[in-house]
């Protein structure tokens, strides 16, 4: 099938609406993956630098790539040698700037698993459009922004068009926390513990010593440094399990962890 040449987007640097935010995003992060990295990145930094100057640059000079350097230096906050979304913010002026809005909203991953359950209201796993937009208005109004409901619909379907990976018209834990930056995404930083339904529901049933059908705080420190150890992730260190813990008892009932919140959290939805 042929595809179709497209126009990439212009880097003026002008204050970006979401839209032209996103459109700039998807432009640059060719492949799709959630990153503008390798050639992208060269490709993202030729047009930013020609954007500032005016003028074409040539990106094999030696002054461009000690440019490049030092805007990674500046921007590339968790220095992996690539650019993700929330980095990106802070690099165009984006006029609804939802992910700056969110960080004022949410500003570590406990309270992020704390929002997640307050607006996933139908305990389905997902936030759906409509709680999407409650969660959006939430939002707007704490960070004194003026919206009417035509803005908060565009709003929403912009949320979804950045980070609904899968297309299901619905956010996933995984696809939610790319919201956070990236050392506080406690879901990227143990995506090596992901389980099957049968491997959970084992798991549960073991740590649920008292079968009292949920799981508290002490049983769940058990459960994490168990799975851990079977999964040769000693590079997590003592604080790290404490502040997922911490993060994952946010989404429990006054200290009780049931079935459903723990399996979002290990199983479903855990492929980014």
């Amino acid at each position: 099938m042929a595809t179709q040449t497209q126009q990439p987007p212009h880097l003026h640097l002008a204050e970006l609406t979401a839209a032209q935010f996103l459109d700039i995003w998807k432009h640059f992060d060719a492949d799709g993956n959630g990153y503008i990295e390798g050639k992208e990145l060269e490709n993202f930094f030729q047009e930013l630098e020609a954007a500032r100057q005016g003028v074409g640059v040539d990106p094999s000079h030696a002054a461009f790539k000690e440019k490049m350097k030092e805007f990674m230096a500046n921007f590339d906050k968790n220095a992996d040698g690539r650019i993700e979304m929330s980095e990106l913010a802070q690099i165009l002026p984006t006029e609804e700037n939802f992910l700056l809005c969110f960080r004022q909203f949410v500003g570590s991953s406990s309270e992020f698993m704390a929002a997640w359950r307050k607006y996933d209201t139908d305990r389905s796993g997902y936030i759906e459009s409509n709680e999407l937009k409650g969660f959006l208005s939430d939002l707007l109004k704490k960070a004194n922004r003026h919206y009417d409901d035509k803005k908060l619909n565009e709003y929403t379907q912009t949320i979804l068009r950045m980070f609904d990976l899968n297309g299901d018209g619905k956010l996933g834990l995984s696809e939610m926390a790319r919201l956070l930056p990236t050392q506080e995404n406690f879901l990227l930083k143990f995506q090596d513990i992901t389980l099957t339904a049968e491997q959970f529901n084992a798991l549960f049933t073991l740590f649920d010593k008292d079968g009292n059908g949920y799981i508290d705080e002490q049983e769940l420190d058990a459960l994490l440094k168990d799975l851990c150890d079977k999964k040769k992730m000693q590079n997590i260190g003592t604080s790290g399990l404490t502040g997922y813990k911490r993060s994952i008892m946010a989404l429990s009932d006054e200290g009780k962890l049931y079935r459903t919140e723990l399996e979002i959290v290990l199983c479903r939805d855990s492929t980014l």
